[in-house]
C-alpha cells in the first residue's frame, strides 16, 4: 500500500510537469508532448496533477477529445479508489476463483 501511494505521489508529479512543459513549449511554438503521453500519465495514477495542471495553466482545456479526457481521468480514479476501498475488487476476483 505504501509503494502505491508513492506511485500516485511520483505520478501526479510527473503529470503536472508535463503539462508545464508542454504549456511552455506551445508558447514558445517549439516541440510539444504528444497528447498521447499526457493521457497514458492520467491514466497511469497521475490524473490529479495533470487536471491542476491544466486548470491552472488553462492549458488543453477546449481541443477534444483530450480536454473530456482529463477531466474524466480524476473521476474514475476516485471511482476506482471507492471500489478498491469497499472491497469491491475482491469479492469479484473470489467470484472469479470460485468460478475456475
Amino acid at each position: 500500500m505504501r509503494y502505491f501511494l508513492y506511485w500516485l505521489i511520483v505520478a501526479n508529479t510527473v503529470g503536472f510537469m508535463l503539462m508545464v512543459i508542454d504549456k511552455s513549449r506551445a508558447e514558445r511554438q517549439m516541440w510539444r508532448i504528444s497528447e498521447q503521453t499526457l493521457i497514458l500519465w492520467s491514466m497511469a495514477g497521475g490524473s490529479f496533477g495533470t487536471a491542476v495542471a491544466q486548470h491552472i495553466l488553462r492549458h488543453k482545456t477546449r481541443k477534444q477529445p483530450i480536454a473530456g479526457t482529463l477531466r474524466s481521468m480524476p473521476v474514475l480514479h476516485v471511482i476506482l479508489g471507492a471500489a478498491w476501498g469497499i472491497g469491491l475488487f475482491d469479492l469479484i476476483y473470489a467470484a472469479w476463483l470460485a468460478q475456475a
